[in-house]
């Protein structure tokens, strides 16, 4: 039996998590033409070997025009599937971690330079750029190009696409899918107001405004096996006046509660350029709080989470039932393993590495 609450078990779905550590979804604009590489079996392989619970695959794009960039992930073709397949494989060799992937749609703000070479939207004229699509025509820079409205058809492409994913994914034996609703990408443009300028049934007044994420919803919840959990990320607020805010989110969340989601991951921020962001350890974990004093699914918090005791509180208050790591596993990518050993507790390492644990933390490994 556990003694901590970062290392007792968690059952969600399908899913048996060995411990409460989640892989939060990191970007590594590192795929060619939306297909993962020989980069993508190493950065896995390694995240594989943590002992965290769960590993969720980078934002995927449903669409070639989703992508943040031109370096990131998709799963919109045949190649796209048959290179996540080799990755796969290869993980999976190795490590019996449950693979989740988020799926999404970066709208307004695709067709952007990798971070190391600036991040800014590249022009549709010019290499490695497109036109984007958003709910509006706004931009999310004033000197960006604007992007195309979806109209009806562009709505039910969209649609389809995250539904096709959710099948492919589903053959390649991911055991969960989360849906990107936050970072200002497309679903989050559909609810917040800022970039939502609609006058139709998608736009004005909340409910319109959550209505075409919410159908996104249950076309990836039809198309993904019903005994396999679906999730959604969500940004709790805009940190910008007039945005989004905690109040809508958590209608939102109940709304996707009521059509089966499994468990909601509470980040925040990304919609707006000019948002202003209170940072500081474990600052979006009162989002994730207020969130689940309001529904009865799981929750996962996530930001600036780095220290064991930091996220052991988190999850002894209350505040969540699982917390997500990203920066800090990249930085220490045997960060479980440390937890592990500040706690007196077990994590699952392989074979290989059995000895490499200090001899006063022998009990250390499972086998």
């Amino acid at each position: 039996m556990s003694g901590t609450r970062l290392f007792s078990p968690f059952e969600m779905g399908s899913l048996n998590l060995r411990n409460r550590i989640v892989i939060a979804p990191m970007c590594q604009y590192s795929a060619t033409d939306g297909q993962m590489t020989d980069w993508h079996l190493i950065h896995l392989g390694n995240l594989a070997m943590s002992g965290a619970a769960v590993l969720t695959i980078e934002a995927t794009a449903v669409l070639p025009e989703g992508r943040i960039s031109y370096g990131d992930v998709g799963l919109y073709s045949d190649a796209c599937e048959r290179a996540m397949g080799r990755v796969l494989d290869g993980v999976r060799r190795w490590s019996d971690m449950p693979i989740a992937i988020q799926l999404g749609h970066a709208g307004r703000k695709a067709s952007s330079e990798v971070p190391w070479k600036g991040g800014r939207q590249i022009n549709p004229k010019d290499e490695g750029g497109w036109k984007t699509v958003a709910p509006s025509p706004v931009p999310f820079h004033d000197d960006y190009d604007h992007p195309v409205a979806l109209d009806r058809a562009g709505l039910a492409q969209v649609r389809s696409a995250f539904a096709d994913a959710a099948r492919c994914a589903a053959a390649l034996g991911l055991d969960a899918v989360q849906i990107h609703g936050a970072h200002g990408y497309l679903l989050h443009q559909f609810l917040s107001p800022l970039s939502n300028r609609r006058t139709d049934d998608y736009g004005g007044t909340l409910e319109n405004r959550m209505r075409f994420p919410l159908e996104v919803f249950e076309a990836v919840r039809a198309a993904f096996p019903a005994d396999r959990p679906v999730t959604m990320r969500v940004s709790a607020t805009d940190w910008a006046q007039n945005g989004w805010d905690i109040e809508q989110t958590i209608t939102f969340c109940q709304a996707l509660e009521a059509r089966g989601c499994s468990a909601i991951h509470v980040s925040s921020g990304g919609l707006a350029s000019h948002q202003q962001i209170a940072i500081g350890p474990s600052y979006q974990v009162p989002f994730a709080r207020a969130v689940k004093e309001n529904v009865a699914i799981p929750i996962i918090a996530v930001g600036l989470i780095t220290e064991f005791e930091q996220a052991e509180a988190i999850l002894t208050t209350g505040d969540a039932d699982l917390i997500a790591i990203a920066r800090a596993i990249l930085y220490d990518p045997r960060w479980p393993w440390h937890a592990a050993a500040h706690f007196g507790e077990r994590v699952w390492a392989p074979d290989q590495y059995l000895r490499s644990q200090p001899r006063q933390l022998r009990h250390l490994f499972d086998r």
